[in-house]
């Protein structure tokens, strides 16, 4: 394998770990009402006989800073949302009028903010134990392609040097989201 084919490949890796972080991060609750929040959680159908992500069986929209309203799709579906939705680790109660469900977001303790805060950081820190993972598989095929001639002492080294500078930059990338989002959770 070419140091370039291995970089490239070490580079979509590391930026599925960004993209999964920012995925994980639209789902932590802020004292704001957010779509994000809701869009993910798997819902029990019994009728169709299935889990689905809520965001395939409703509207959701955000027509206040604290409400967010779930509308769902087929109205025959709606006890199985509410169900999923009290089910959840959101912690928030529904509130249905038989045709759209309201969840209403309480504001954030001083303490929770802290937690949200604390879980953040730790989403941050297992992306980052993932990206170096990567690093170190990179490493292992450079110095493999190495060993087969493939590359020589030199063309490893650069390469070497390349995706250190590569995880360098996605590591601050992951410091920023998490910074922008424990600063969102602590800012209300």
């Amino acid at each position: 394998m070419s140091a370039a084919e291995i970089q490239k490949s070490c580079k979509a890796a590391m930026q599925k770990c960004v993209d999964f972080l920012k995925e994980e991060l639209r789902g932590v609750r802020t004292g704001q009402a957010s779509p994000g929040l809701v869009d993910h959680i798997r819902i029990e159908v019994v009728s169709y006989g299935s889990t689905m992500p809520l965001r395939e069986l409703a509207a959701i929209s955000c027509p206040e800073p604290v409400t967010i309203v779930v509308k769902p799709f087929d109205p025959g579906t709606i006890k199985d949302i509410e169900k999923g939705l009290q089910s959840s680790d959101l912690g928030i109660t529904p509130a249905s009028d038989g045709k759209i469900i309201r969840l209403p977001i309480p504001p954030l303790s001083g303490e929770r903010r802290q937690q949200l805060a604390g879980q953040v950081r730790k989403m941050g820190e297992e992306q980052k134990v993932a990206i170096r993972n990567v690093r170190r598989d990179a490493n292992r095929k450079i110095e493999s392609s190495q060993k087969e001639s493939v590359l020589s002492e030199d063309e490893a080294d650069t390469a070497k040097d390349s995706i250190q500078k590569l995880i360098k930059g996605v590591e601050s990338e992951i410091d920023k989201l998490v910074k922008e989002k424990s600063k969102e959770i602590e800012q209300d």
